[in-house]
């Protein structure tokens, strides 16, 4: 007997996000990744794991990898300063 199955999802309007300001240009020669570890326990094994794929896929130049002092507090802003002028793009994850 098949029964009937009701999937509700509820989805909200996306955020209003503010447009980039400026579009970075790619080094020909690769990335320089950002990693940025919010000190849970296990994210820096989930983000070796990442980065490790990453390289995989493209070149990376560098890797530039800073943690943050609590995973209940956001990013200080000297710490994402630092990640926005000395990298390209940033990978995040959080785990348990």
């Amino acid at each position: 007997m098949s029964e009937l199955v009701r999937l509700v999802i509820p989805t909200a309007p996306p955020p209003q996000v503010a447009a980039a300001s400026r579009q970075r240009n790619l080094a020909v020669d690769g990335i320089r990744l950002g990693v940025l570890d919010n000190s849970k326990g296990n994210a820096d094994h989930l983000l070796k794991f990442i980065v490790e794929g990453v390289k995989a896929q493209i070149k990376v130049t560098s890797v530039v990898s800073l943690r943050k002092p609590s995973p209940s507090l956001p990013a200080e802003k000297a710490l994402l300063d630092e990640l926005a002028q000395n990298t390209d793009c940033v990978i995040s994850a959080m785990a348990d």
